[in-house]
């Protein structure tokens, strides 16, 4: 059975358990969900104490995962046993991998299993089992892109009970990425702070997430892209003045990915904006910076700029710098990009 994450929750809400659940893939975050949702929920409080138990792949061997998932509860109907970071279990050699195929095709059926893979898919064979058994429910947890995540993040902030506007979650996304646990956990604590009657603004990401509107690296992608040298010089002189804020460690990767994104653009033929904003996993909103960054900027320029920021990459760990600080060292990428 493969269902959709919000199918798995309703069934879960109505207490239609499978013997196993196998969650796996690149985004932790579902896994984690699904993961504490059963933890949380599946026993009550009493149960719990008999009949609960958490395990740790690095310090579990599967040998001892199939022997306590054929046990018996005690006082209740159902044993959960939830296996945390299954991708660290020693699956390499054929008789580990054994118990855990022997186990789904014949799973206990007072007896709840969760395996959740992080980053990784488990072993073909145990794969292949788990989709020939019957009672093996399969998750997987993608990635989002980030042209995928301003819509995540309004159905997010609307199961929670608040609405959002365009121009905030997009603040969200450019700064904390495609990271969705990141992205919830802001969220939370604005939650606590914010009324739900007001729609969550740029304003009040500023002030909530800590957020500048007119100074993050964000501002600073659209400054350069049309070339505003006085615009550029304003941000980089608030990240001077702001250095626990602005890390240049922070900024260096997403200017990194930005002009990367650019060269991506270049060598592109002729494409549809669709195709472009496909291509460079970006949202619409962003498709006119990026064009007009590319009639700025040509390739060797991009090229250019690419090898400055692998340098200064460098530099910035104090290999071949010995006195620049990271104010200056960034001041100076700037000006080599703009001029």
């Amino acid at each position: 059975m493969t269902p959709t994450f919000t199918q798995l929750i309703k069934d879960l809400q109505r207490r239609e358990f499978q013997p196993v659940y196998l969650l796996f893939g690149d985004e932790p975050y579902y896994i984690d969900l699904l993961s504490d949702y059963m933890i949380e929920n599946v026993l009550d409080e009493t149960e719990k104490t008999f009949n609960q138990v958490v395990l740790y792949g690095r310090d579990t061997s599967a040998a001892v995962l199939f022997d306590q998932c054929k046990r018996f509860p005690m006082m209740g109907n159902y044993q959960l046993v939830a296996m945390r970071e299954a991708q660290d279990m020693d699956l390499k050699k054929e008789e580990s991998q054994q118990f855990l195929i022997s186990y789904l095709k014949n799973p206990a059926p007072t007896t709840i299993l969760i395996l959740g893979f992080k980053y990784k898919s488990p072993p073909i064979k145990v794969m292949n089992a788990a989709k020939k058994a019957d009672k093996v429910v399969i998750f997987e947890s993608k990635k989002k892109y980030e042209n995928e995540l301003p819509v995540w993040i309004v159905e997010q902030v609307k199961e929670n009970g608040y609405s959002i506007n365009t121009k905030a979650c997009i603040m969200l996304v450019e700064f904390l990425g495609n990271n969705l646990e990141k992205i919830s956990n802001e969220l939370g604590k604005l939650y606590i702070n914010h009324p739900k009657q007001n729609q969550i603004t740029e304003e009040v990401i500023e002030k909530y997430i800590g957020i500048s509107k007119d100074y993050n690296v964000f501002e600073l992608q659209k400054a350069l892209s049309v070339k505003n040298i006085f615009k550029a010089n304003q941000i980089i002189h608030y990240f001077a003045a702001n250095p626990k804020e602005n890390s240049i460690f922070k900024i260096l990767p997403i200017l990194f990915m930005y002009f990367s994104k650019l060269m991506l653009l270049q060598t592109l033929d002729k494409k549809s904006p669709t195709e472009i904003m496909s291509k460079l996993k970006i949202p619409p909103n962003a498709l006119d910076e990026y064009i007009t960054a590319s009639k700025n900027y040509p390739v060797a320029k991009v090229q250019d700029i690419i090898s400055w920021l692998r340098e200064l990459n460098v530099r910035v760990l104090g290999i071949d710098n010995y006195s620049a600080s990271e104010s200056e060292l960034l001041k100076e990428l700037i000006f080599k990009i703009l001029h």
